[in-house]
């Protein structure tokens, strides 16, 4: 693993343990060279996941695609990278369980539904984007069936 700061090529592992209640494998790493430390985590890979697009097109899963998008609705907002990180994982088990195709919308509503639980104003913000309100009606009866 190279380091961020140094970018040399020789990092040490100095602990290890299980995270994301063991769906993932923490890791702190210190850079000899420089002294630096940094995390990393190691996550099974959903390779053969494929995403279904609402013009039928495929693409592969992207956790990343994904995790900026949840983001830039948490902006500002009190979420923590841990909430994230559960969050996609816990999605990624349900859409990877015995499947190798998922719809972007169902990706989508499981995001939105994640968020809300996770903090109000984020899933307002990315529902916004993934349901793409016409104008602002649609918003405001978004933000009714929010607060019923």
């Amino acid at each position: 693993m190279h380091c961020p700061h140094c970018k040399s090529e020789d990092t040490a592992v100095i602990d290890s343990r299980l995270t994301e209640e063991g769906r993932a494998v923490r890791r702190r790493r210190e850079c000899p060279k420089c002294n630096h430390r940094f995390t990393t985590f190691e996550r099974q890979e959903l390779s053969s996941l494929i995403v279904v697009k609402r013009d039928g097109t495929r693409e592969p899963y992207s956790r990343g695609k994904i995790e900026r998008g949840i983001w830039l609705a948490c902006t500002k907002r009190p979420v923590s990278e841990e909430q994230i990180d559960k969050l996609l994982s816990k999605l990624e088990e349900k859409w990877g369980a015995n499947k190798k195709e998922v719809a972007s919308s169902t990706v989508g509503t499981d995001v939105m539904q994640s968020l809300k639980k996770i903090d109000e104003v984020a899933y307002i913000r990315f529902a916004s984007v993934h349901r793409e309100f016409k104008d602002v009606e649609e918003f405001k009866e978004e933000l009714g069936r929010l607060f019923k």
